[in-house]
């Protein structure tokens, strides 16, 4: 991403976005975290190169998230957190119940970043983990990812 096209738009700004996505994601509300992205957010995973496109798929993914991975989550911990204009980047370990019932232990890359178009909300999210946990992540969505042409 090139910038933000907003010469008023701040690292703070940035981050106040963000805290405010992930605050209504963690409390599982999906109106509120939907205002906060464009009309067409883009979500990208990495390493495997795959992206969702569009509200639709990007509402069925927090329903997701929300109803079924969540709830799996034992716990979390912040690694390190970096913020700019253009984007906030937070590394996690996240601790599961694995599908035997033994806790599993990912650490994931999140990329939270703003949309390029000045209206001050966020293009979408590029995430790096595990095939097994972006896999369980994105869940019943995840036949319907794209390929991204890098």
């Amino acid at each position: 991403m090139a910038g933000t096209k907003n010469a008023d738009w701040t690292a703070e700004a940035m981050y106040a976005l963000g805290t405010r996505h992930a605050t209504a994601e963690a409390e599982g509300d999906l109106e509120a975290t939907m205002a906060t992205l464009v009309e067409e957010p883009v979500y990208e995973f990495w390493p495997m190169g795959k992206r969702m496109v569009g509200r639709d798929a990007v509402l069925r993914y927090y329903e997701h998230l929300v109803s079924d991975f969540m709830p799996a989550q034992i716990g979390y911990r912040m690694i390190c957190e970096t913020v700019s204009p253009e984007a906030l980047s937070q590394e996690f370990v996240i601790e599961m119940h694995g599908a035997d019932g033994k806790p599993e232990t990912h650490r994931v890359l999140g990329v939270l970043y703003a949309a390029d178009d000045g209206s001050g909300l966020m293009g979408g999210e590029r995430i790096w983990g595990s095939d097994a946990f972006l896999r369980r992540m994105i869940g019943p969505i995840w036949d319907e990812l794209e390929s991204i042409d890098a």
